[in-house]
């Protein structure tokens, strides 16, 4: 049987490489057909699952044929290919979907993976020329262990950003906002970059304290904003064009320094999209997410899960390598549609009515 630490220690080598090194399709695929001979090999309803599609490691020769695991199946039973004993960290989705099942779950068996995935990342997106401080608007991991959001800018605090900054909501999940306040003024003076995290609901509340207080930015140049997580429910949304507008008003940064991430705790890999405008019209312009070299997305039809062509819109499979001790493979909720460079572009949520493929792939996971 393939040896889990032996393939970790191989993925995590090719996750501290350069993200814009060579890295062709070649590679990808012999390490995805490896990782899912090792989940077939170690998980038992995996293995079922997979041979109910036709799939067995002797068989594949196309990682695209890999059978994905609806995310649903996270919220049912731990997906984990391994020992569940030797589970590291669960990280929990936020709980807020409409759907009756609880909160989904993701077992970690090493979150070495995890960690050279999110700083390989990280890096080449906001460290590749400075170390700016890190200021987040989520919990400090140490009070939200279940969060993946909170491990992942945990780990850019200490690893990239060098400790320079900190984390903005207590444990009663209030901003701290003097005290954000106070921090990003003593950054704006020195002239010191900072890269301002959280989620959009986040920054609406944010951005509701400053303007009822009439507080703006001016913030260091190079400093950047990543948004990411969407308004999961929330009781206020505003549209992507205003938050954007809202965030470089009120941060003095101009549109192409807002960065949108694409995560989710099934998987332990994220996206990340730029964003310019059209000085045309004045428009924002979203360049779609871009995956690291290590993730693939396919967009595949929502009845039958058969391989969409680029520009047509589906739901979402994500094949994420740094995912061996899980499910590489993750069928998601989310509609979306891949762009001629090769990026995704974000449309929404399956609607219940549009799940039946994703219900189809679920009826097939074999129940524990």
């Amino acid at each position: 049987m393939m040896n889990f630490t032996d393939l970790a220690e191989e993925l995590i080598h090719h996750f501290n490489r350069p993200i814009d090194g060579p890295w062709d399709n070649d590679i990808f695929s012999s390490l995805a057909l490896r990782v899912f001979e090792y989940q077939y090999s170690t998980n038992p309803t995996y293995a079922n699952y997979a041979k109910k599609r036709g799939a067995t490691p002797s068989r594949l020769q196309d990682w695209k044929k890999i059978p994905p695991v609806p995310t649903l199946a996270f919220k049912e039973f731990p997906i984990v290919s391994g020992e569940l004993a030797l589970v590291e960290a669960v990280f929990k989705t936020s709980g807020t979907s409409s759907s009756e099942l609880g909160r989904g779950e993701h077992h970690i068996l090493d979150l070495s993976l995890y960690r050279a995935s999110l700083i390989g990342s990280m890096r080449y997106q906001f460290y590749s020329r400075q170390s700016p401080a890190l200021l987040a608007l989520v919990k400090d991991p140490a009070q939200s262990q279940s969060s993946s959001l909170s491990f992942m800018l945990g780990e850019t605090l200490d690893n990239l950003s060098m400790g320079k900054g900190g984390f903005y909501v207590n444990e009663d999940n209030q901003l701290q906002n003097e005290k954000l306040v106070n921090d990003l003024r003593k950054f704006e003076s020195s002239g010191y970059p900072v890269l301002l995290a959280g989620t959009a609901f986040a920054f609406v509340r944010w951005m509701d304290w400053l303007e009822e207080r009439g507080i703006c930015f001016e913030l260091p140049a190079n400093s950047r904003i990543m948004e990411t997580g969407g308004f999961k429910g929330q009781s206020r949304e505003v549209s992507r064009v205003e938050l954007y507008e809202l965030l470089r008003r009120l941060h003095g940064i101009p549109i192409s320094s807002i960065i949108s991430e694409y995560g989710m705790t099934e998987m332990l890999s994220q996206l990340y999209e730029r964003t310019s405008v059209i000085h045309e019209t004045g428009e924002i312009e979203h360049m779609g997410y871009e995956p690291p070299p290590w993730v693939r997305s396919l967009v595949l039809d929502v009845n039958t899960l058969s391989e969409l062509p680029a520009g047509e819109e589906g739901v979402l499979c994500h094949f994420d390598l740094a995912n061996i001790g899980s499910a590489m493979a993750v069928l998601t909720e989310d509609v979306g549609a891949i762009l001629e460079n090769g990026a995704i572009r974000l449309v929404g949520r399956l609607k219940e009515a549009e799940q039946r493929g994703c219900s189809l792939a679920m009826d097939d996971f074999p129940q524990i």
